[in-house]
Order: C-alpha cells, then sequence, then structure tokens
C-alpha cells in the first residue's frame, strides 16, 4: 500500500512554501508516548498543553513537544526537562534554552507570549540562557499522527543522533507529513523535506557558517506560505545563501489566490514577487488515511528588481 510520501514523491510534489508558520518555537522535551495531538495526548498535563497552545497560537508561536531519538519507554514519575525558545525573523534569531524541575505549569504559563512573538526578550527569567553549540535539529518522528513521519523520520533521527552530527531531536509535528522525513533547524527555522542525512550534514555546515541551502527546503518558519515561496524564490534568482540576508516586508493579496510579496536585502536591493496558488494536477492524500484532495501549490509568476523609480525622496527603495 503506498503511503502519502511516496505518492507525494511520485508526483513531483514541490517542496518549497510548505513550512509551518510561526515566528517562535516554543519546545518543551517529553519522553515517553505521544499521541496523534501530542500537546493534549501525551504524559504532558493535557491542560497545560491546551493552555499553551491557547496562550501562544495568536501570538505568531508554536508550541511542539520534543524528545531525543531512541526507545521511548512509558515512565511516569519526576523529570528533568529541557526546554527552548527559538526566535526565527532575521536579523533578530535567538535560541534559548532551560531546564525545568518538577511540574512545568507556573514556569510555562506565565511566558509573554505576545513579547515572545515579537521576539522581544525583556521580563524572561534568567534560567533562560543562550544555547551554545550546534544549531538544533528537530525531526518529525510522530507515527501516531501520520506513520510517514514513523516509517522515514525515526531512522533519520537516530542515524543523525548516532553520527554525532548536531544537537538532534525528535518533534511532535511539523507539518506536511507526505514530504517526509522533514526537519527544522533552529534558530534559523528552515524546515526541510524529503532530506537523507548526508544532506543534513550539508545543511549543518552551512548554518554553522550563517548560510542556508535551499536545496529540498521548504521555507523559513518566519514567513507566511506567499513569503516563503517569494524568499526562495530570490535566493535561487540571486544566488544568496546567507541566512539573514533577505527579509519578507509584506505580503499583499492582489485577489483570489494571488499576491505580491516584496522582499529586501540588506544591502538595500528589493524585488516584486508575484505568487499564485495552483491546485495539484490531480488529487492525491495530505496525509496517510486522508482523503484525495489537491492542494495549492505555491507558483512563482514573477521576479522584477526594483529599481530607482521606486526609490523615496530619501533615496531608499520602498
Amino acid at each position: 500500500m503506498s503511503t502519502c510520501a511516496i505518492t507525494s514523491e511520485a508526483m513531483g510534489e514541490p517542496l518549497a512554501a510548505t513550512a509551518a508558520t510561526a515566528r517562535t518555537w516554543l519546545l518543551i522535551e517529553q519522553p515517553g508516548p505521544w499521541g496523534p495531538k501530542a500537546l493534549t495526548g501525551s504524559h504532558l498535563d493535557p491542560e497545560l498543553g491546551s493552555a499553551l497552545d491557547r496562550l501562544a497560537s495568536p501570538h505568531g508561536t508554536r508550541v511542539a513537544l520534543i524528545r531525543r531519538p531512541g526507545p521511548h519507554p512509558d515512565r511516569h514519575g519526576p523529570l528533568r526537562r529541557r526546554v527552548f525558545l527559538a526566535h526565527t525573523l532575521p536579523g533578530r534569531s535567538w535560541l534559548l534554552g532551560g531546564v525545568l524541575t518538577g511540574p512545568p505549569e507556573e514556569q510555562l504559563r506565565e511566558l509573554d507570549f505576545a513579547a515572545l512573538g515579537s521576539g522581544d526578550l525583556d521580563g524572561l527569567p534568567d534560567t533562560w540562557q543562550p544555547h551554545e553549540g550546534d544549531p538544533l535539529v528537530l525531526v518529525c518522528t510522530n507515527g501516531r499522527r501520520d506513520r510517514c513521519c514513523a516509517l522515514l523520520g525515526r531512522p533519520l533521527a537516530a542515524e543523525l543522533a548516532a553520527s554525532g552530527t548536531a544537537d538532534i531531536w525528535e518533534i511532535t509535528h511539523l507539518g506536511g507529513h507526505r514530504f517526509a522525513p522533514t526537519l527544522l533547524v533552529l534558530p534559523y527555522g528552515y524546515a526541510y523535506g524529503r532530506i537523507g542525512a548526508p544532506a543534513v550534514k550539508g545543511v549543518l555546515e552551512a548554518l554553522r557558517d550563517g548560510r542556508v541551502l535551499t536545496e529540498r527546503c521548504r521555507g523559513r518558519s518566519a514567513w507566511d506560505r506567499p513569503g516563503q515561496a517569494a524568499d526562495l524564490a530570490v535566493r535561487a534568482r540571486t544566488g544568496e545563501q546567507h541566512a539573514d540576508a533577505l527579509s519578507v516586508l509584506g505580503t499583499e493579496e492582489t485577489g483570489e489566490g494571488r499576491w505580491q510579496v516584496t522582499v529586501a536585502h540588506a544591502d538595500g536591493s528589493r524585488w516584486r514577487v508575484r505568487i499564485d496558488a495552483a491546485s495539484a494536477p490531480a488529487p492525491h492524500p495530505a496525509s496517510c488515511g486522508a482523503a484525495p484532495g489537491t492542494p495549492d501549490r505555491m507558483r512563482v509568476v514573477h521576479i522584477e528588481l526594483l529599481g530607482d523609480e521606486e526609490r523615496d525622496a530619501r533615496g531608499a527603495p520602498v
């Protein structure tokens, strides 16, 4: 029986502009089994999981559970949890880590999600410290949500962990099961799909140098889907690899399924990118067991480098 990942790849479904959207990520270590909706279906207090999602989502923050690769025995009892906070906007990206001992309810409920969603660290307890060392690599492995994530994600996470390549964690959900194995790298927030261990190692070598590779890249989570498409398209056009060189200044909807995105370079250059939503040519399932559908694909129609006529009275690009 074909899986959603096999079907998607056979159909040539593009990876670009399929990353989960989140400016900020809150990651909570939770070993043991995960249910399909892990925030309320694990050994984490389901009331806490639901409350955190409700508090964080309106402010562009995504909450997920993580655990180290390997066996996951069904253990209960006291837990010393690793936690991470990451903000992914260019030029303001950061990654913090901490350790929670005892029940995490009070320590997590009191986070200022409005501030964190905008990248503001004021008022954050000093128990959160800058993460030292390699970027975080988060591989989706939640087979209870989609079997492709278990069949393809767990072997990748195990191989990367065994190689000592980077700081590897399993994560509950990154969206896009049909692109498995999928992973997210923090702090920059670029997601990848249909990727093997050798390619991941190349991605990490680039990230250590502050660069991003676009091969098998799904997009930067800081942007909406049209913004992800525009960012990757400008990178492909210009060859720009520096992770924080490009920013999406705005996305304007110009019609049903049509957008105009403005992308800026740190050197002042700007591009206007036209994006259309194009339906898949044939129905296929978005995940294993789901009814076939025709999910939209972000299609880059035109890229225009803005010239002097687009500059304002101060000489700055608009």
